[in-house]
């Protein structure tokens, strides 16, 4: 599912115009940006919950040289599914 195609969804479940869904997302997502910016985490009951962690630095490999190479330590977004999502995916 593509942005455009998630838009459709909200659009069709919450009865308002596209115009309306896209808005809503992207609030939604601008909001989980904000919160994560700061070091918070966002959690959403049942679906899951967005924080970021920290990677360290650590050495790697060019692939095309071999040559060994230092790796910045970084930040990086993450995500743990809620209980809900995943007994939703047991199928």
């Amino acid at each position: 599912m593509n942005k455009s195609e998630l838009v459709d969804h909200i659009a069709d479940s919450a009865d308002i115009s596209k115009a309306q869904a896209d808005r809503a997302l992207k609030a939604a997502t601008d909001g989980i940006t904000g919160a994560l910016t700061k070091g918070e985490s966002v959690s959403l009951i049942g679906f899951g919950t967005f924080q970021v962690k920290e990677r360290s630095a650590r050495t790697g490999r060019n692939p095309q040289t071999g040559a060994t190479m230092e790796i910045p330590a970084s930040k990086v977004p993450g995500f743990k599914a809620g209980k809900a999502l995943k007994d939703a995916l047991k199928g």
